[in-house]
């Protein structure tokens, strides 16, 4: 064959197109599980950064402090067919508040019992999602991690930085006037404001109406916890034996 004529332009066009497609193909496929693995344990690690654990063996420290991973439909934990950790939260908050089925991780740590939430929203480029930590009372934040994938670098990214995200442990969730976290313009004060990215309005706007809205499914169920964290202790009489009282007399 002419191998200056078009006819092998185009055959080897198309096998190059072809072999270079299959290569791809079977390097997508040998690689997926190991990046699914590494999503896993990004998102493992996330969820031990909320409670303040961080460290190299991420599997051990899941299963070591993670006791406890239940789904929750409109303020209830349920029987799912997909597991707590499975769970898509794209797909999740697609749903309207009642329909919802989303993960909750319940946490010990010393003895401590935390609780974690995911959250997702959307910034002003792409997506956005984070972990809050909630301390035994089912309001109080311990901890909160942020991420996003496309949004600005020095504005809204800063999102996921210590500036950012430092603000929230000790904020309360739940108020007689107000659910959720309030993001202002420099000026937060009290336990539900925080301090939003300045130059980075919307992706901050973003992580208040993020938090607002994947709190409506655990709503009744935090409020439950925080409900009996509040309750008083009942102290109990001491039990008196009828026989010895009878003994005494």
């Amino acid at each position: 064959m002419d191998i200056n004529s078009n006819k092998y332009t185009y055959i080897f066009a198309v096998v190059m197109v072809v072999l270079v497609a299959a290569l791809l193909s079977i390097a997508a496929t040998s690689l997926k599980p190991f990046q699914d693995k590494n999503v896993e344990l990004e998102k493992k690690s996330d969820i031990l950064r909320s409670i303040g654990i961080e460290g190299e063996n991420v599997e051990v420290l899941f299963t070591q402090y993670i006791e406890e991973q239940l789904v929750i439909q409109n303020g209830a934990a349920v029987e799912s067919e997909v597991s707590a950790f499975d769970i898509d939260m794209a797909s999740a908050v697609a749903l309207s508040a009642a329909e919802r089925q989303v993960p909750l991780y319940k946490a010990d740590v010393e003895g401590n019992t935390y609780y974690v939430l995911p959250l997702r929203g959307k910034g002003l480029w792409g997506p956005i999602w984070g972990y809050v930590a909630l301390e035994g009372d089912g309001n109080t934040i311990l901890g909160a991690t942020f991420g996003h994938k496309t949004e600005t670098p020095g504005l809204g990214a800063e999102i996921a930085t210590a500036i950012f995200q430092d603000q929230f442990p000790g904020k309360k969730l739940f108020t007689a006037t107000y659910e959720g976290i309030e993001v202002r313009k420099g000026d937060a004060s009290g336990d539900q404001q925080v301090d939003g990215i300045s130059g980075g309005t919307i992706t901050s706007v973003g992580v208040q109406d993020m938090i607002a809205d994947c709190l409506k499914p655990y709503k009744s169920y935090l409020m439950s916890i925080a409900a009996a964290a509040a309750a008083p202790a009942v102290e109990l009489a001491p039990v008196v034996d009828s026989t010895l009282i009878t003994a005494a007399l």
